[in-house]
């Protein structure tokens, strides 16, 4: 079976390649691009396309790869050896099994989603080499080697807020996702508003695509904040002529809270309408 995209997601051909380029080398697929490009829908719609299940493991700044493996309870088995409980001689009763742990042990082939593996610290990336690459770890506790009974596809992200080590990058199979044309962008639209006007897309993505060529902007509107902009316009009964005839001295969209999220790009905004006002003097 091969990933071919899916009903909710656009994939770009590229895409595709990449998706199943890595399940047919055996590595990792990583993905990187700037935020809001569907990098984490995108495991979620390998494993729907393919019917696997999926296994999601979100890492946070505090995030250990340990953590994935498994961790070991020694606080409760030490309390339970106080209060006499016999069943302490079981040391697996205090294993909680982690997201690797859980992919390695399923009977059938899952999608391990590793997402944003760039927030936590530098190494670790570097402390999943060995379990990623040889599908196995060793369990010390109880003395037991974990091997993965089938080789899942696993998918990792990264939103470029770190450089991932050397040795880490050799092991995957690299893929940027670009950010989308205006034609792929109306197939994306389509898929989440199939009842849209065609000339409400044509100027709203126009106003987009302008914004987002504003030079200094901090943030600048991702596809997901397009369609919550759209689905704001649908939802107010935004007229086309208001986004048609826009005036530069107005530079801020209506509804701009969906597509800008901090006051320094806001105020960016006012300036630029100001600059446009006492030029029209």
């Amino acid at each position: 079976m091969k990933f071919e995209g899916t009903e909710r997601y656009v994939a770009t051909d590229d895409l595709r390649m990449a998706v199943n380029a890595s399940v047919a080398l055996e590595r990792p697929l990583l993905i990187k691009g700037e935020p809001g490009t569907g990098k984490t829908m995108l495991a979620e719609e390998v494993a729907a396309s393919l019917g696997k299940t999926l296994i999601q493991w979100h890492i946070k700044s505090t995030t250990k790869a340990q953590q994935g493996l498994y961790e070991y309870d020694a606080v409760s088995r030490l309390r339970d050896s106080q209060l006499g409980d016999g069943k302490v001689e079981d040391v697996s009763r205090y294993i909680k099994h982690g997201k690797l742990w859980e992919a390695f042990t399923a009977d059938e082939q899952v999608v391990l989603l590793i997402d944003e593996v760039d927030k936590a610290d530098i190494e670790f990336p570097n402390d999943l080499l060995v379990e990623l690459d040889r599908m196995e770890f060793f369990v010390y506790e109880t003395g037991e080697t974990i091997k993965a009974k089938q080789r899942p596809i696993i998918i990792i992200t990264s939103n470029n807020e770190k450089e991932l080590p050397d040795a880490f990058l050799r092991r995957c199979f690299f893929h940027f996702i670009n950010f989308p044309s205006k034609e792929t962008m109306k197939e994306i639209i389509a898929v989440h508003h199939p009842k849209i006007k065609t000339s409400l897309v044509q100027e709203a993505l126009e106003m987009f695509f302008e914004l987002r060529d504003i030079p200094g902007l901090k943030k600048k509107p991702s596809t997901s904040e397009l369609i919550d902009w759209l689905k704001l316009l649908m939802a107010d009964d935004i007229p086309d002529e208001v986004l048609k005839n826009r005036d530069p001295t107005k530079a801020i969209p209506p509804l701009y809270g969906a597509l800008l999220k901090n006051e320094q790009d806001v105020q960016l905004l006012e300036r630029l309408a100001f600059m446009h006002r006492r030029e029209a003097r």
